[in-house]
Order: structure tokens, then sequence, then C-alpha cells
């Protein structure tokens, strides 16, 4: 079903889509793949479907028998996804987490956009170079399990994760035991003093507008430090980041799209632009925050 073909002015079940999720009511990956469609002149459907813990399997098996054309799974589904699928992709066997589902005639494919949605924003989008920089993770759940194995491809010098609980950091850097990359984990004040060249904040502390607990680094000369949730104002690490003279602050509203492009990219064979939708999007969260 990848790369199949609209019917113009008609949706059949291999051009149905959706995010599966609980909760699902904010999600914005409707909107992302109508512009999507758009652009590439597709006709399809995208819902964002709130399913219930106990009916996740029934409900992923019973879209495809239907002939689904892919999902795309948000918190806190993605683990059960990857233990859905008949085979998986590098990133989502090294997070042992799936964010996109695809039907292929060898069955159902699980794969994690996540990772590579980030690296295309900051490389490709904010211009900033990850090979032989010296990265800062801080926190150790599914957001950070999501996007390792693509920033460890990147070539950066060194990559440290410290969270709160050293054991969930600890075992991160277990499932990408055998990388070339030197990795690190521990408690947050493990890397007090240290100087980093790339700060990310992968904790859940910005979606209440909180700083999460951080160490007492010093930002190099070039350091730019990225949020991966994302708001119509500066998040409270992106205004420490910036108060630390950061040289470059972002969050992480570019991730969110440039996955959902991989997403669209592997359900349909087609890659669409992401700079006017990231746009529009931005906008409409100033928009609706006045």
């Amino acid at each position: 079903m990848t790369g199949k073909a609209a019917v113009k002015g008609r949706v059949d079940q291999g051009d149905t889509y959706a995010v599966f999720g609980n909760p699902i009511k904010h999600s914005k990956s409707p909107q992302i793949h109508k512009a999507f469609a758009e652009q590439l002149e597709d006709t399809l459907t995208y819902r964002a479907v709130r399913v219930e813990d106990e009916k996740f399997e029934t409900k992923v098996r019973g879209f495809f028998e239907r002939g689904g054309g892919g999902l795309n799974i948000t918190v806190p589904f993605k683990e059960r996804a990857f233990a859905l699928a008949d085979r998986a992709g590098a990133a989502a066997q090294r997070a042992g987490a799936a964010n996109c589902l695809v039907p292929r005639d060898d069955g159902l494919h699980a794969e994690n956009t996540d990772g590579l949605g980030l690296v295309r924003d900051m490389v490709a989008n904010l211009g900033w170079q990850l090979q032989g920089r010296r990265v800062l993770v801080i926190g150790a759940g599914g957001a950070v399990r999501g996007i390792l194995h693509p920033l460890l491809q990147e070539r950066p010098d060194a990559l440290t994760i410290v969270n709160r609980s050293p054991a969930r950091a600890q075992a991160l850097v277990d499932r990408h035991e055998g990388s070339a990359i030197p990795l690190q984990a521990g408690p947050v004040d493990k890397v007090n003093g240290e100087t980093f060249d790339l700060v990310i904040n992968g904790t859940s502390a910005s979606l209440s507008d909180a700083l999460p607990m951080l160490p007492e680094v010093k930002l190099s000369a070039r350091c730019c430090c990225y949020d991966l949730v994302y708001a119509a104002e500066p998040t409270a690490f992106m205004r420490w980041s910036a108060a630390h003279a950061a040289w470059a602050v972002a969050d992480g509203l570019g991730m969110l799209v440039e996955q959902a492009a991989e997403s669209y990219y592997l359900w349909r064979g087609k890659r669409p632009a992401t700079e006017a939708v990231i746009g529009s999007l931005r906008s409409r969260l100033l928009e609706n925050s006045i």
C-alpha cells in the first residue's frame, strides 16, 4: 500500500490514516497531514482516535484488516505498537517503541520517526551541526528513547543522558551497547561543571511551563539548546537557555512536522515539503495564545 496513488475525489480504505493515542484531543497530526495532502494533491483522510487502554491491539488489527493505509501511534501505546508489528526499522528496534505502523506485503512494519524528525529539524531547518558535538540529554522517558538512534547516527563526539532516576538513564545507554559514540548515564549532578555543545530537554516539565531538574553545566560558545516540547511562547527551558547565552534555542514544533513528513513518505512514497507547514502551525499557535 505504500505509495498508492489516490483516485481524485474519492477516498478508499487504503487512503485512510489515523493517529491512535490517549489522550488525543489536542493532536495536531490531522491538520499536518491535511496540509501535506493538499500540497501533494492527494486525496486521503486522517483522524485522531482516542483508544482505550484495553482495546489498543484490537483497534490496530481492525484498522489494518479493513485496509487502512497507515497509523501513527502516540502515548501511551508506542511500546505496544512495536510489540504488535511483524518487522521493525532500526530506530524502532533500538527504541523498543514505534510511532508509525506501515502495512506491507510481508506484514506490519514498525518505524520510529521521532528521532529522524528531530535531526532533520536541527540540521535541515535550523542549520545546526551535530557531528563532533558534545551532547547532553536531560530526561530518560519515552521521548528520549525515540531520538537516540538517529542522534548517534549523526556522529556526535559524545552523548550523556542524565535523569532523576539514574537507572532509567543507564537502561537507555544499555540499549545502545556497542555504539561507536561514547555514551554515559547518571544522575543530574553527574555532569556539573562540564561543557556541552548541544543540550536537549527530553522531560515533560515544559508542558506545565516548569524547569526540569538542571545540572550546573557550561554552554560552549556555539551551544544549541532544544526543547522537545513546543508552545506558543518560549518554554521555561528555552528561557533558561537564552539566559545562559545559548547560541541558538528552539522548541519541538519542527520535529513534530518532520516526523509526520517521514510517516507520510513511508506510507505513500512521497516526501512533503515542511517549511510552510511549520510556519502555518507556528502562526496558529501564536494566534490562539492572544
